[in-house]
């Protein structure tokens, strides 16, 4: 273990300002303050990034120290420290050889910094917290009162800066291009490796972080839309559903949209036209101060009422931001549309929307602005045919 202040000449690739990072850890001090906690140990991925602009695997346990006062400190496998100097707006950081124990790294640290009995702060959802691990810290720091800050960083993330936004907004502009190369290689006798490969290339060569697609699968029926990608060519009928996600600098935008290959009949285009106009209606009642409920209603309700489906027992929508690569969640359930969701739309809130029925599906990544909402993504609002 070695305890570290910054002297490296590595050239910094800081994705966002420091006043924009010194913001974001005031925001959390405050809530450390009402909540009686010392010092926080923030281990998520999601959540290092934001305050550290690092988020690397959980291969090995690695957190961040965040004081009520003074520097924050980053415990991080040694090998990691060159990626940390270039992307981190940090200082201080202690790097640890691969065979010691990440947590015997943080007790020492926090024995070191006096802080062996302070009050420590800990997300109770964390993913990275399992309960051996938990104990684990308990039985090295016997005398410190460990306080649940859970809740708090995903408040703090739902509303993107003019950063964020931009990145996202870049983000959904490779998805549009995506789509319509994805939808040129599809087609009769064509499999839906074809479409994949060609939002894949795309996603590359347009400037998205990886070729990571989404689900790209086709079938008849409902019950596909979460499927896997099929080796059989497709056939007249068939619909081929595709949710492009790709991500700039971590930040992910959505689109989806159906594409019934050869020919599509009268009634799955109506049904694909109706979907677009509750759609429509719903995205444009997003605005500040609206609720959850009330925007998911206005497409449950109407595709319910419309015959569309017989059951709806899925969400309408849900938060889009910053997804690493290392993260169990494939989407962000921090705030989603639900009958029973309570929650306020907030100005710079992002989300993916989506309707679906028969199979066809339609999503766009929506912003939600001073005075209403902004559809980010600008794919053609219809079924396609190839």
């Amino acid at each position: 273990m070695t305890l570290q202040t910054e002297t490296s000449t590595v050239a910094k690739k800081l994705l966002f300002t420091r006043e924009e990072y010194a913001a974001r850890l005031l925001a959390v001090r405050r809530f450390m303050r009402e909540r009686g906690i010392d010092v926080l140990l923030v281990d998520q991925t999601e959540f290092l990034f934001y305050l550290t602009g690092f988020g690397p695997s959980e291969n090995r346990y690695r957190v961040c120290v965040v004081p009520l006062d003074g520097e924050p400190i980053m415990l991080l496998r040694s090998i990691d420290e060159p990626p940390f100097l270039e992307q981190t707006w940090l200082a201080d950081y202690v790097g640890f050889a691969d065979w010691e124990d990440p947590v015997g790294v943080l007790a020492a640290v926090l024995c070191k910094r006096g802080w062996a009995d302070a009050r420590l702060g800990i997300d109770e959802d964390s993913y990275c917290l399992p309960p051996r691990r938990l104990r684990a810290m308990r039985e090295a720091l016997p005398k410190a009162q460990f306080k649940d800050f859970s809740g708090v960083l995903e408040t703090l993330r739902a509303r993107k800066s003019p950063r964020e936004i931009e990145y996202i907004r870049q983000a959904a502009r490779i998805a549009d291009l995506a789509m319509h190369e994805a939808i040129a290689a599809a087609g009769e006798g064509r499999t839906e490796r074809d479409a994949a490969a060609a939002a894949s290339f795309a996603f590359v060569r347009h400037g998205a972080d990886s070729g990571r697609t989404g689900p790209i699968t086709a079938g008849t029926g409902w019950g596909f839309l979460h499927g896997h990608l099929h080796d059989r060519p497709m056939a007249p009928g068939d619909i081929l559903h595709m949710e492009l996600i790709p991500s700039v600098c971590g930040y992910s935008a959505r689109v989806m949209r159906p594409t019934v290959i050869k020919r599509g009949s009268d009634e799955q285009h109506r049904a694909a036209q109706r979907l677009v106009a509750i759609q429509d209606e719903q995205i444009a009642a997003m605005r500040p101060g609206a609720a959850a409920k009330d925007i998911d209603r206005i497409c449950r309700e109407q595709v319910l009422g419309a015959g569309l489906r017989r059951i709806y027992d899925n969400i309408t929508g849900y938060t889009l931001g910053y997804y690493p690569p290392s993260t169990p969640r494939t989407s962000d359930f921090t705030r989603i549309f639900l009958p029973t969701a309570e929650w306020l739309l907030e100005e710079g809130m992002v989300f993916h929307i989506y309707a679906s029925a028969w199979g066809i599906a339609f999503s766009e990544t929506v912003l939600v602005t001073a005075d209403g909402s902004e559809r980010l993504t600008k794919t053609d609002r219809k079924m396609f045919v190839a």
